[in-house]
């Protein structure tokens, strides 16, 4: 899972693509840490498998942000010794980006409570988005994950942030992790290695290369009944999208009472994504990875999927 961007040659990216969405994930029990032990039924938790902490440019690239985090705030007395610990309630983050920006953001000072801390979070975020929305950048992080103490979502809003204000620092290069995904099934711990990441390596460039291309294939065929997508993450998530696209590119109308021009509810807005998935069926396509439910719940990654199996076969097609 890159953390640095550098743009590859246009005609790799496809080749990438394919092996990133491709490439097995296999289901193993991690070693996870106790206090991971704690997940409710279900739940899933992203960490940095152990091995990857101890490689060198790892270390390397913690160690440089850290020490210009420490630069920055030297004056504000602040001095951060882990990066999970020290910033997940938003305290520094705030004190970090006010300092950047040049501005003071409208927050509570301290904040013990969770419901507190997640609020400055979400504040402070809002403000870094409103920062880097013009780049276009794919935004790796959230106000759960970062709370959550996810490393690898600090990092990113890190690099991000020094790569926004031009820090005077030497980021490590092709910096990759290996991401463990643990889950909780039935009281057992379930873990498996993120491959799609591979895609996002040298984020967040590379990412926006594929969206852009992705977005122009479903354009060149949804536009003929007058549709026009701009957003890939949610304009897809209720199914009709999909369920349309599906029969322009096998040539065939729907039938309307086939599914939900207007979906209301979540059910039928899974129900509109799964039968776009029996049309791919039909289509003689593989069943996707993804599950519907996923495309509903606006996962980036499962969305992605969807699409990039359909533009491979059907990329040609006019």
């Amino acid at each position: 899972q890159g953390l640095l961007p550098s743009s590859p040659p246009p005609g790799d990216l496809q080749e990438e693509g394919k092996n990133a969405i491709n490439s097995p994930m296999s289901p193993a029990l991690a070693d996870v840490h106790p206090e991971d032990t704690q997940l409710e039924e279900n739940e899933e938790r992203t960490m940095i498998d152990p091995t990857s902490k101890e490689d060198p440019k790892f270390k390397e690239l913690v160690k440089v942000l850290l020490d210009w985090i420490n630069d920055v705030l030297v004056e504000e007395r602040i001095i951060v010794k882990q990066l999970e610990e020290d910033l997940y309630d938003g305290q520094v983050l705030q004190k970090l980006l006010e300092k950047l920006a040049g501005c003071k953001l409208n927050v509570a000072e301290v904040t013990q409570s969770e419901i507190g801390q997640k609020q400055k979070l979400q504040t402070v975020l809002e403000a870094v988005h409103d920062l880097l929305r013009p780049r276009g950048w794919a935004l790796r992080w959230s106000v759960d994950s970062i709370h959550g103490k996810n490393l690898v979502a600090i990092l990113h809003l890190l690099v991000s942030l020094a790569m926004h204000f031009r820090a005077p620092i030497r980021l490590p290069e092709h910096v990759t992790v290996q991401v463990v995904v643990v889950r909780k099934r039935e009281g057992l711990l379930h873990s498996k290695r993120d491959a799609f990441d591979t895609l996002f390596d040298h984020a967040p460039d590379k990412l926006s290369v594929v969206k852009k291309s992705l977005i122009t294939f479903v354009n060149k065929h949804l536009n003929k009944l007058n549709l026009e997508v701009t957003e890939l993450e949610t304009q897809f998530a209720d199914g009709v999208y999909l369920v349309l696209l599906m029969g322009l590119l096998e040539d065939y109308f729907v039938p309307l009472h086939n599914f939900y021009l207007t979906p209301e509810s979540f059910d039928q807005k899974v129900h509109n994504v799964s039968f776009a998935f029996e049309l791919m069926l039909d289509g003689g396509l593989k069943k996707p990875k993804a599950r519907p439910e996923d495309v509903v719940n606006l996962d980036l990654k499962s969305t992605l999927r969807v699409l990039y199996n359909l533009f491979t076969k059907y990329k040609n097609m006019e």
